[in-house]
């Protein structure tokens, strides 16, 4: 990214109901890695956004926190845990203070490559400081390969961020769901509402 998106376009996007993310279900690789076995210790769900991670992992027995910087999202959020009937916790955090070694994995859908260079620096520390030591990072981040769906970010672009202090375990091709919006159509190739799978990274970081 070469500016990081304002609040207010996040917070207005889940006011208005136009998020393109927020597709009422979990990332289909986010529930891949819980089937995996990839999730263990106390769990951080970083721009939770709706929530739909941290009430798929609350309902199946993690302790986990959904926090994110947009006041209306962790409302959505909320709302949707009550829906759903899930306990579920969601706090309004700042992703550039998150705390101190608490963490054993956190999860990151969609926020790493809504980042530019300086803040993308600032967050990987917030997220150093908050995992827990042999902890992992998870990252569902958009692929340079997509057709402009979203913010994307190249392989390099992740590597060279997750540099000293981390050890970057792997870094696969994925997919990322969502739903195209009137302004991404004509990109996108698929009429507003199409939901679509785009390509995207999925890198799993561990805090030596």
């Amino acid at each position: 990214m070469d500016v990081t998106p304002t609040l207010s376009l996040f917070d207005d996007a889940y006011k208005s109901g136009t998020a393109p993310w927020v597709i009422g279900e979990p990332q289909p690789a986010i529930v891949g890695l819980e089937r995996a076995g990839l999730i263990r210790g106390a769990v951080l769900d970083v721009g939770c956004g709706a929530g739909e991670h941290t009430i798929l992992l609350a309902g199946l027995g993690y302790d986990v926190l959904g926090v994110d910087y947009a006041p209306s999202a962790v409302e959505h959020a909320r709302r949707n845990a009550e829906v759903k009937r899930v306990e579920a916790r969601f706090e309004v955090a700042d992703a550039m203070d998150l705390g101190e070694a608490a963490y054993g994995t956190i999860v990151d859908s969609a926020l790493f490559h809504i980042f530019d260079q300086t803040d993308r620096t600032r967050y990987v520390r917030s997220l150093h400081a908050a995992c827990r030591p042999g902890g992992q990072v998870h990252v569902l981040a958009l692929s340079d390969r997509g057709r402009g769906f979203g913010p994307q970010v190249s392989e390099s672009d992740i590597g060279d961020a997750f540099g000293d202090g981390w050890v970057l375990e792997s870094l696969e091709e994925t997919t990322y769901r969502g739903i195209v919006q009137p302004a991404q159509a004509d990109a996108i190739g698929s009429a507003p509402g199409t939901l679509v799978d785009e390509p995207a990274w999925l890198a799993r970081i561990r805090r030596p």
